[in-house]
């Protein structure tokens, strides 16, 4: 039988990357599955995938998400904020507007989505957060990304704390996974390619992650196989955070 059969879910930022490779996988699974995202919808997304196009820093725009979701899915019973944005400055760089647009996406969009989201969940309903290892070890020059990560993960206890047993909350912090975001934060670097050789000698796994590497850990804890893990954040990153900066890999 398949994992999600009868489940309902919604990705947030289900354009690509690993909002994309989770939304195939739940549908793989026998779940009905939209996804959120800006913009039209993209050409090469499977027939089976609802699109809703939303800017989840918006109000009114997430307002009129959960309005679809009720229309075409009813209840739900999976909840993915996946969309996420990057800016690469630091905090002496960083504008007001730059504030207001990460930050609206990254905490503010995951805010109104589990506020929204939670009354019309099914009991035993799961909520997936996109965190980050940024969170707890700060990357250079993406000083608003690894504040905002770290509220994910404060957000993810308190759901499930103040929520449970009715909702499981969870968040899946990833490493280095091979999206255009991680591209982006290497090509910051003072040597790119340098950069990225450097990161990839401390992964005790021997490469970078994919974004099914992702959708394979959100896929548990969406099921019922994951019916007592709640209020946890789940690193997969390789075994990176788990190397010593002296890893020996790099001499």
């Amino acid at each position: 039988m398949k994992r999600l059969a009868g489940k309902t879910a919604l990705v947030t930022g289900g354009r690509q990357g690993i909002g994309r490779a989770i939304a195939e996988r739940f549908v793989t699974e026998g779940a009905r599955v939209m996804v959120c995202g800006r913009g039209s919808r993209p050409d090469d997304l499977p027939a089976a995938i609802l699109w809703q196009p939303a800017d989840v820093s918006e109000k009114t725009e997430v307002s009129a998400l959960l309005d679809s979701v009720v229309a075409e899915l009813g209840e739900l019973s999976i909840l993915v904020n996946n969309a996420g944005l990057q800016i690469e400055k630091t905090i002496v760089e960083t504008t007001d507007e730059d504030w207001d647009r990460l930050m609206g996406v990254n905490a503010k969009g995951v805010f109104m989505l589990c506020r929204g989201c939670i009354p019309i969940m099914s009991k035993g309903a799961s909520i997936i957060n996109i965190g980050s290892i940024s969170a707890l070890s700060a990357d250079p020059g993406l000083a608003l990304y690894n504040a905002s990560k770290a509220f994910v993960q404060g957000l993810t206890r308190s759901i499930a704390v103040d929520h449970g047993p009715a909702i499981r909350c969870n968040a899946i912090s990833p490493g280095w996974i091979m999206t255009a975001m991680a591209d982006a934060a290497f090509a910051v670097a003072d040597d790119p390619a340098a950069a990225k050789r450097d990161a990839l000698a401390r992964h005790p796994a021997g490469r970078f992650g994919e974004a099914d590497d992702i959708a394979k850990l959100a896929l548990w804890l969406a099921s019922d196989d994951a019916a007592f893990a709640t209020g946890q954040c789940y690193t997969l990153d390789g075994g990176v955070t788990a190397a010593s900066p002296l890893n020996p890999g790099l001499f």
